[in-house]
């Protein structure tokens, strides 16, 4: 049974949009893209080699799947541990409109997203890998087939772009796994999902 693991970067203020260049995701006029691009670190760069140390496969939402089809394919050195990864291991797609892809080892995944991602984790052993694909991400938490997150926030601010938890997402309780923080202070942290949340009350003491 495959493991599905999410890898997000977001702002203090949850911002998932466009974190590696100024025209990956302009959408809504945003124009703030490519704010990770300063807090990269030789402790950024290890975590990322880590991760990508262990796919066996990877499930993209489309718009994140287009990004990296423009970059990765073209990145052709076998020692770089995220192109080689991306190039050669399988790729899913949910997508009604990607008919025809290009990128070697892509599946679209046309049916109802439960189902199709529920029988990927079925057949594959090891990590199935979600990179970015917040909208994605916000599904797969809803259907509870979220394992764990990695999730990366930057110290910045940006006041405007696509939130990663916005009003309506699905209550979901996180469970603390490990952290670091980098020499930029991107603070790493990694949750396990714990179902739903639960709630208490702080109480007065009976004697107040």
């Amino acid at each position: 049974m495959g493991k599905l693991v999410s890898t997000l970067f977001v702002t203090l203020d949850g911002v998932y949009q466009a974190p590696g260049g100024p025209h990956e995701d302009t959408r809504g006029g945003f124009t703030h893209g490519g704010w990770s691009f300063p807090y990269a670190d030789e402790d950024f760069g290890r975590f990322i080699d880590e991760v990508f140390a262990r796919p066996h496969a990877f499930l993209l939402g489309r718009r994140t799947y287009d990004i990296f089809n423009t970059f990765w394919p073209k990145v052709t050195d076998p020692a770089d541990p995220v192109a080689s990864k991306l190039n050669a291991l399988p790729k899913y797609v949910p997508s009604s409109t990607l008919k025809d892809p290009e990128w070697a080892g892509t599946t679209v995944l046309t049916g109802d997203l439960a189902k199709e991602v529920t029988a990927l984790k079925e057949r594959t052993d090891g990590e199935i890998q979600v990179h970015g694909s917040g909208a994605l991400v916000r599904s797969l938490l809803a259907h509870g087939l979220v394992d764990s997150l990695h999730l990366l926030t930057f110290p910045v601010v940006l006041g405007a772009g696509f939130r990663l938890f916005p009003e309506g997402a699905v209550p979901t309780a996180f469970r603390h796994a490990g952290g670091s923080v980098t020499s930029t202070g991107v603070s790493i942290q990694t949750y396990e999902v714990a179902g739903r949340p639960e709630y208490g009350e702080y109480a007065l003491p009976e004697d107040a």
